[in-house]
């Protein structure tokens, strides 16, 4: 599989429509039917379901999908990876995180890191833990943000100062909005929304044997949605509170639980992988800047 013929095919599975998807790349369509049709020849499996206007991707479509977009994501990288001038560091440096106040120690380390280096950019990506570690293993990834307790073994690591805390996000009209702080027992009858990876956090730990009795009614992976949720008045989610800080919405509550629950996070790269000029240097720089906070 050529990267150009996979650049076709994500072009015409996101058009739905091999017309636009040869307008868009400059092709004819004959010519971009017949690479679509040699590359499921190649594949030995069908690909789209054609119809009159439109083509739909089969299940054998959309694996390919996943895979093709994740061998462009790497390829394009790696080839910015190697167009460094030699004489001014350059290039893009992948950071994957999930929703939390320490994002902003990030934020402070970027903002010192381009005052020495303007010419290096940064991409980020927003997901939940899951998603930040395939993405490092596959090398999409140059570093991740991860909140403990999380598996390290993989990875090189450096513990951010901040602490992140845990606690439950409420309607303002909700009784528990009033309180300073709420226990496990406090949360009985209450449908809940929690995190895909709140558990592995340590809330299942806070909560004991009461979490059984709990009414866990949904599970998300970022916050944004689950406090949409809460906000509609269909429940309430336990939440990171830096992770509803910056959204102020003056119809939801972050209250704290009793006892205190706080975690920390940690910036990890995977262990003896090469990276580029780029990243190399922005992991020498939060090295030298975390340890002497």
């Amino acid at each position: 599989m050529e990267y150009r013929i996979l650049k076709y095919f994500l072009a015409v599975a996101n058009e739905e429509n091999i017309t636009r998807a040869s307008e868009s790349l400059h092709i004819s369509q004959p010519a971009l039917s017949r690479q679509l049709m040699q590359l499921e020849e190649e594949l030995g499996t069908k690909l789209f379901i054609r119809g009159q206007r439109n083509v739909t991707l089969t299940d054998a479509g959309m694996l390919l999908r996943r895979r093709a977009q994740e061998i462009i994501d790497l390829t394009e990288k790696t080839i910015n990876e190697f167009q460094n001038d030699k004489n001014t560091l350059s290039g893009t440096i992948a950071i994957g995180t999930g929703e939390a106040e320490t994002t902003r120690r990030i934020a402070d380390l970027m903002k010192g890191f381009s005052v020495i280096y303007p010419n290096v950019k940064f991409a980020i990506y927003s997901n939940n833990a899951d998603f930040v570690k395939e993405r490092l293993e596959k090398g999409l990834l140059d570093l991740g943000i991860l909140i403990e307790p999380t598996n390290l073994s993989k990875y090189e690591y450096l513990r951010l100062p901040d602490k992140e805390r845990w606690g439950v996000l409420v309607p303002k009209d909700c009784p528990l909005s009033n309180y300073k702080s709420v226990t496990i027992n406090d949360l009985l009858g209450y449908k809940i929304f929690t995190s895909q990876r709140g558990e592995n956090e340590g809330v299942l730990n806070w909560a004991g044997e009461i979490y059984s009795k709990l009414d866990i009614y949904a599970t998300y992976n970022l916050i944004y949605n689950a406090a949409m949720l809460v906000d509609s008045g269909l429940g309430i989610a336990f939440a990171i509170e830096g992770a509803v800080s910056l959204y102020k919405n003056p119809n939801i509550v972050f209250v704290p639980f009793s006892p205190a629950h706080f975690v920390t996070s940690v910036v990890v790269w995977k262990k003896h992988q090469p990276f580029s000029q780029a990243a190399t240097k922005f992991i020498e720089y939060i090295k030298e800047k975390l340890t002497i906070m």
